[in-house]
């Protein structure tokens, strides 16, 4: 194979004539004029729609600022002192899962017509694939340019009241650890932290005044605050230590973060080069903001309340107080109140006007971003001899069955006919229970809960059916019902996605091992694409089966992928019948 290689090489020439003679990096904004209190973002592509040339929206992205805002509602004395080294705040709040999990929803007009349906939670399913196909060098190369650091899957705690963690399923111990086990004088907690955490923070909280080095100088001698407004640098803009006469203390910082239209949804993943193609894209947003309140430094964290416009994903993390840990030294006696909003204004009750709180300093709206290709002429010939091209992509239907008991029986119909069933993906999340053991205060599901990373790359942790299978139109998907782990995971989940389908050892990829399926990644996935052409376009049935063996309640999230097609003038954006 070796020699075949090199001859192969020696016969390379590097003289190929250039498909295209001209690429250009177009940008739009949106159209809410730096509004986001709708919890909405529409953007429309008559601009490039105009400039007579090839769109690629396969390599599209957006590019988003975000605002996050830490303040304190009452005082004690020199309480978030923000400002001060040893009570920093700069590791205390983190971003969960993926830049896209910002995104609740999203709907696509295109010409006129609808092609992409509003699915709530769609972001679930599509952190789903980004662990299913990307690669450890993936996470190495663009990681940090979408946001994506996989969580640890063996780092969880379950916490039945409040404690320094905060309370249910806690994944928000960023201490700095070895990434092994506690092995002596201890029974099998797994790991004591989730390291993903803090690498996905220092992708956004650069800090002018942090040192380069124990005793040297501040960052701001190398790129200063004004540097980072310049450049739309993600950094720590605003700092203010509790003074009980004026501000009670405030921490910010701004972020731009990216999302690529392919991980979005599967249509920009198969387009084509099109000219002259209007769409409108209608984005919902997980604004979110929680309260909570602080026995003291290093003391249990109460979460008071959460707020989130689509009842969707919290995609803010509040870190343990736990020893060496991002909050251990941030919080006082007091309560406090935590948001993210999309763009530069403060959106959250409590935080919008609180006295020191700023705006952002970077970007104030959403941008698009997209390649404009100009063809050499030769090429733009042969790509125009058929220029009617047929995208064929997926789409999600959503669907949630609630409360089933621990050790109780799903036989849930999901839907009465569905053409084109492609898979079926089962994501569960404990129920929500109340927030102390007296069965008192509020109740938070686990995908808006800021202790746990569920919604983002993680589910509930340990949550395994038996006699599980999915029936459709009456057949059974999986031949003998399955009663075991392993079953799931090397039969249905192992290489869905990945590089040749994970058969070829030492090509592949996927995030999801065996371990971490069995933890805390428990997605429960069935090809049910294999059938006969004439099959295709006749409307199935969906039923789920099985026991759960779980000893907390269980919410499942049920996604019906389905297969849909248009078919597109590439030359003038026009759909064809």
């Amino acid at each position: 194979m070796a020699d075949s290689l090199v001859f192969d090489m020696s016969q390379v020439s590097d003289s190929s004539p250039a498909v295209f003679v001209r690429k250009d990096w177009l940008n739009i904004l949106d159209n809410q004029s730096q509004n986001y209190s709708g919890n909405q973002c529409v953007i429309d592509t008559s601009q490039l729609a105009n400039s007579n040339k090839y769109m690629n929206y396969r390599e599209a992205y957006l590019s988003i600022p975000l605002l996050i805002t830490l303040n304190a509602t009452t005082f004690t004395t020199n309480n978030l002192l923000a400002n001060t080294a040893a009570s920093s705040c700069d590791y205390a709040l983190a971003l969960k899962g993926w830049s896209g999990s910002l995104i609740h929803s999203i709907t696509l007009d295109y010409n006129g017509t609808t092609i992409i349906q509003q699915t709530p939670l769609q972001s679930i399913w599509n952190t789903f694939k980004l662990q299913c196909s990307l690669s450890w060098g993936d996470i190495i190369s663009q990681g940090a340019s979408i946001g994506f650091y996989p969580d640890t899957a063996l780092s969880l705690a379950y916490r039945q009241t409040a404690s320094v963690d905060g309370i249910g399923i806690c994944n928000n111990v960023n201490a700095p650890v070895v990434d092994a086990p506690v092995v002596t004088g201890a029974f099998n907690s797994y790991l004591p932290a989730n390291s993903a955490i803090a690498k996905r923070q220092m992708l956004t909280n650069y800090d002018p005044q942090g040192l380069t080095a124990v005793g040297a100088s501040a960052w701001s001698t190398l790129f200063t605050a004004n540097s980072c407004n310049l450049a739309y640098k993600s950094y720590v803009f605003n700092k203010i230590n509790g003074v009980a006469t004026s501000v009670y203390g405030v921490f910010q910082q701004q972020a731009m973060v990216q999302v690529k239209l392919k991980h979005l949804h599967s249509f920009f993943d198969n387009a084509p080069l099109l000219k002259g193609v209007f769409m409108r894209m209608t984005l919902n947003l997980n604004n979110t903001s929680f309260a909570f309140n602080s026995a003291g430094a290093g003391g249990v964290i109460n979460l008071t309340s959460v707020s989130s416009a689509y009842s969707g994903i919290n995609p803010l993390m509040l870190c343990s107080a736990n020893t060496n840990s991002g909050s251990a030294a941030a919080f006082l006696n007091d309560s406090y109140i935590a948001s993210v909003a999309v763009g530069a204004k403060p959106l959250a009750a409590g935080v919008l006007g609180a006295a020191g709180v700023q705006n952002g300093q970077l970007a104030q709206s959403i941008t698009l971003n997209v390649p404009a290709y100009t063809f050499n002429p030769t090429f733009e010939q042969s790509y125009l001899s058929s220029p009617v091209k047929r995208i064929e992509y997926s789409d999600i239907y959503q669907y949630q069955i609630l409360n089933i008991a621990s050790g109780g029986y799903v036989n849930q119909l999901i839907t009465n006919g569905i053409a084109g069933i492609k898979s079926v993906l089962v994501v569960p999340f404990a129920t929500p229970v109340a927030t102390n053991a007296a069965n008192t205060g509020i109740q938070v599901s686990q995908i808006q809960s800021p202790f746990d990373t569920a919604g983002c790359g993680t589910t509930c942790p340990l949550a395994i059916f038996t006699n599980f299978n999915i029936v459709v139109a009456g057949q059974n998907m999986i031949y003998n019902t399955e009663r075991y782990t392993y079953e799931q995971f090397l039969n249905q989940q192992y290489g869905h996605l990945a590089v040749n389908g994970g058969l070829t050892d030492g090509l592949t990829s996927g995030l999801i091992d065996q371990i971490g399926w069995e933890t805390s990644m428990c997605y429960w996935y069935v090809d049910c694409s294999r059938m006969l052409p004439v099959e295709e376009a006749v409307p199935k049935s969906v039923n789920i089966i099985g026991n759960n063996l779980c000893a907390l309640g269980l919410d499942l999230i049920v996604y019906v992928e389905y297969a849909c097609g248009l078919s597109i003038d590439v030359l003038s954006g026009a759909r064809v019948a």
